[in-house]
Order: C-alpha cells, then sequence, then structure tokens
C-alpha cells in the first residue's frame, strides 16, 4: 500500500518529545523535516523516516506548518530569529514547551511581525508517553490556525483540545504540572512506606493501580520506583526544575496560595544536590528511599499474594 502524503511539518527540536512527534508523523505519511543540534538526535529521526533540515532557516524556507518542541526560552528566541530574519510566506509555528507567557507573547509578537501565526500548545505527558501517543495538546491561538493543525495533531497525540485565546494553553498546562509535581512525590512517599513497611515494591505498585489510590503519574512513574532505577528519563529533574519555577512564578503573579505544591518541591531539589539532576523525576523516590534509611539495592520483601 502506498502511503498517503499529508503535506510537509517541520520539528525544530527532536528531543523525547520531538523526536517522538517527528517519528509518529512520518509514520502517518507526513513529509517530516527534522532539525535539532544534537547529531545523536539527528540520526535518530533519520531512521525513523524523518529528512534532517541543515538549519532552521532551511527548515522553515520548506515546512508551511512548524512545531517547536525546545530546551529554554533562550533556545525559542534564537529559534524564532532565524525564522524571522528571512522572507518566506507565512508560517504556521507550533510552540510545545513549558514557557512563562511573557516569553511565548515575546515569541509569537516576533512571528507575528514577520507575518507568521504562533500556537501556544503546550503537552500534557512525558516523554514515554509520547513514544506511544499517549499525550494530550492544549492548543491555544488563532481558532482557524488551530483548527488546520487539528488533524495534524490526532497523528501523534492522544487527543487535542482548544482551550481559546493564545496563552490559555500554557495556564492550562501550569494547572497540570502543579498536580504532577505533587502526584509524583506523593507516589514516591507511598512507594517507600510500603517498601520500609517490608512489602513487594512490584504487589504495591499492582494492588495501588488496581484501587481507589491510583493516579496516572503513579501508574506511568511507579514502574522506575518499583526497580529503583530512574536513568531512562523522559523528563529530568534538572530539567524539570525550570518547569516548577515558571508554575511558582504563575502562582505568586496571582496571589494563589500552593501548600502542597510548594512542600514538593524541596523534594526536587534534594533530587538535583543528590546526583539524579540527569535522571527521572521519578528519583524523588530514591530520595525519601535515603531518608528512610533503605539502602539502594535493597527492593523490599518479598510478600505473598493471595
Amino acid at each position: 500500500m502506498t502511503k498517503r502524503s499529508n503535506g510537509t511539518v517541520g520539528i525544530v527540536g527532536l528531543g523525547n518529545m520531538g523526536g517522538a512527534f517527528a517519528g509518529h508523523l512520518a509514520a502517518a505519511g507526513w513529509h517530516v523535516l527534522g532539525f535539532d543540534i544534537d547529531a545523536a538526535r539527528n540520526r535518530a529521526a533519520a531512521r525513523a523516516g524523518v529528512e534532517i533540515a541543515p538549519d532552521v532557516p532551511a527548515l522553515a524556507a520548506a515546512a508551511p506548518v512548524m512545531i517547536l518542541s525546545l530546551p529554554s526560552p533562550q533556545v525559542l528566541d534564537a529559534t524564532v530569529t532565524a525564522i524571522t530574519r528571512q522572507e518566506i510566506p507565512a508560517r504556521i509555528v507550533v510552540e510545545t514547551s513549558t514557557f512563562t507567557l511573557a516569553d511565548k507573547q515575546r515569541a509569537a509578537s516576533a512571528l507575528r511581525d514577520a507575518g507568521h501565526v504562533m500556537l501556544d500548545c503546550p503537552v500534557s505527558g512525558t516523554g514515554a508517553q509520547a513514544a506511544i501517543k499517549d499525550i494530550v495538546i492544549y492548543a491555544s491561538g488563532d481558532a482557524k490556525a488551530v483548527a488546520k493543525v487539528t488533524r495534524m495533531f490526532s497523528d501523534f497525540s492522544r487527543t487535542a483540545y482548544n482551550v481559546g485565546e493564545f496563552g490559555n494553553g500554557s495556564r492550562m498546562k501550569y494547572v497540570a504540572n502543579l498536580l504532577v509535581t505533587i502526584h509524583n512525590v506523593a507516589s514516591a512517599e507511598a512507594m517507600v512506606l510500603g517498601v520500609k513497611s517490608g512489602l513487594d515494591p512490584q504487589l504495591v505498585y499492582d494492588l495501588i493501580c488496581a484501587g481507589v489510590g491510583t493516579s496516572r503519574v503513579f501508574e506511568v512513574r511507579g514502574p522506575m520506583m518499583v526497580k529503583n532505577r530512574y536513568d531512562d528519563a523522559s523528563m529530568s529533574i534538572k530539567l524539570y526544575h525550570k518547569d516548577i519555577a515558571v508554575i511558582e512564578d504563575h502562582a505568586a503573579t496571582l496571589g494563589v496560595p500552593t501548600p502542597l505544591f510548594s512542600a514538593s518541591i524541596p523534594m526536587y531539589s534534594a533530587a538535583l544536590s543528590m546526583g539524579y539532576g540527569e535522571q527521572d523525576t521519578a528519583s524523588v523516590c530514591g530520595v525519601l528511599r535515603t531518608m528512610a534509611g533503605i539502602e539502594n539495592g535493597e527492593p523490599g520483601k518479598r510478600s505473598k499474594r493471595r
């Protein structure tokens, strides 16, 4: 069967998220142009059927729609500059990262001045979830532009929601990540209590997933906590500190108290100081294991299933 052609889309940033977007879109019949400063990521994307562009300007010149999956506001600014420094037809630029509203609005303004439309479309989910199309997109901005890219979203996500005016996508992501921050620490706390009680960590995971106490975060990150292995990071502790700071700033600007969120933050700081910076955020479980006096190689006693 001949693979259908859905058009051309460019993706700048081919990490856990962007690389997953690119692979799914290529498999769905899109002509995908990708670019990343990391040669290994480019090679991995190429193996998935992605054509690697030599740079951002070349990608922007060829792709009517671009998806940005970037690590920092500084990289966003540099990417926007690379797009706007040449005269090309109007583009739709889908920004999927978690940045402050000011960062997003600055980028949107620069793109608008150059004749382009930027959408604010953060993603709810981890890199591991992106790999199996189990992510949700919070799309916001120009309604016509959102409508044009909605079918594209369906080829790399579970679902996408149009949440209204530009910036609402980020506002919704802050709410979601506040809960993720809390649920992750709560999941680790529960797992460590189970292990210290002498329960088999796999039993803890299976039975919590089967009961009312579960959460999506527990189900996604619990397997790493069971193994006490966090090196296959879908979101690193180091990178997640950026998201935490963004949520803190947003809540403080609005004068909203966040007692549980604030109480969770020291666990992430401790993980960073204990050398978990490049490991998954599930590694807060490793921090709590240490605080509970559980040796790293001690998974917990085996409990008989009945």
